[in-house]
Parts: C-alpha cells; sequence; structure tokens
C-alpha cells in the first residue's frame, strides 16, 4: 500500500529545480518549479518579451521559438526539459546592429502588420529553413500553417521566406496574385 502523500504547508515555497539555458548565445542559470513552461521563463525569468503568448495551446505559433535549431512551440515545453540545451528566441536572430535576413525581407515585404505573430513567424521560418524540406512557395505556406497571422500578411510573409530561401515566390509565376474576400 502506497504512503498518504504529504502536502506542504499553505504559504510553503513550491519546491524549485536548477536548470542551465543558452539562450542566444549566452549562459543563463535558473531555478524554477517543475510547472513553468519555456515561454513564461522567456518572458518572465529572462526578460525576453519577444516571443508572445497567443492561445497558449500550441494552435497559434505566436510563442515559437528555436531549441538546437528546430522550432517548437515554447508555450507546450516545460522549461525543466530544455536543460542545457541552445535556446534561439527572435531577439537572438539579428548580429547586434545588422539584421538577420529574414528579418529585413520581412520589412521589405510589409510581411506583418500588428506584429503580433511576427516573432513566432520569424523563428518558424528560420527553423524552416533549418529544416530544408520546402521547395516552393506551396510547401512554404504548409510547413509554415502552424503559424497564424490573425492580420491576414501571408502574402508578405511567404514572398520574404521564399525570397530568402531563393525560391520562387509563387507556385505559378505565370498567375498574378489576387487577393480575394473573405467571408463573413
Amino acid at each position: 500500500m502506497n504512503a498518504p502523500e504529504t502536502l506542504a504547508p499553505l504559504g510553503a515555497a513550491a519546491q524549485t529545480y536548477p536548470l542551465t539555458l543558452h539562450i542566444n548565445g549566452s549562459r543563463h542559470d535558473f531555478k524554477v518549479e517543475a510547472w513553468v513552461t519555456l515561454l513564461d521563463l522567456l518572458r518572465e525569468h529572462a526578460g525576453l518579451t519577444g516571443s508572445k503568448k497567443g492561445c497558449d495551446h500550441g494552435q497559434c505559433g505566436a510563442c515559437t521559438v528555436l531549441v538546437g535549431g528546430r522550432r517548437i512551440n515554447s508555450c507546450l515545453t516545460l522549461a525543466v526539459m530544455q536543460n542545457g540545451k541552445e535556446v534561439t528566441t527572435v531577439e537572438g536572430l539579428a548580429d547586434g546592429n545588422q539584421l538577420h535576413p529574414l528579418q529585413q525581407a520581412f520589412i521589405d515585404h510589409d510581411a506583418f502588420q500588428c506584429g503580433y505573430c511576427t516573432s513566432g513567424q520569424l523563428c518558424s521560418a528560420v527553423g524552416l529553413m533549418n529544416e530544408g524540406k520546402a521547395c516552393t512557395a506551396g510547401q512554404v505556406r504548409e510547413l509554415m500553417s502552424g503559424n497564424v497571422c490573425r492580420c491576414g500578411a501571408y502574402p508578405g510573409i511567404v514572398a520574404a521566406v521564399t525570397e530568402v530561401m531563393g525560391i520562387p515566390g509563387r507556385d505559378d509565376p505565370a498567375r498574378p496574385f489576387q487577393p480575394g474576400t473573405v467571408p463573413a
């Protein structure tokens, strides 16, 4: 028979765990509770607020960061699960004052409007390029479909990503882009 659980007294501090992350090229040491997500650690403990909490369910992609060069939804992973790993946030994409080519392409192609999803879109696109699976604009759209832009800046996002990747921005360049209407 199992021993009964012992509950901590009301007001007692929760147990914390040591954690080391290499965030944007710098080592950071933390002590966090087991339930702290990577997103909350980045925003609340590391002060890196570029990654956004959109849905907190992994459905919008606003929290996308790179862990070991791979894109993940930081709201869905516990910080302690990433102990010792390399994490890149949108703040770590630029090299000092020199923007990452994708950041510049987002500006050039007006690939953002309100900007809320932009950090997740950028990190997801960098991860997409690292994966090397997209060869067409259609594949870029499909493989970035987990990143929602509520403003509908998708044509600019695809144009920016495909430009940096050096692939055609449209699946059929002979067919001009014509924005459609969204039924109410």
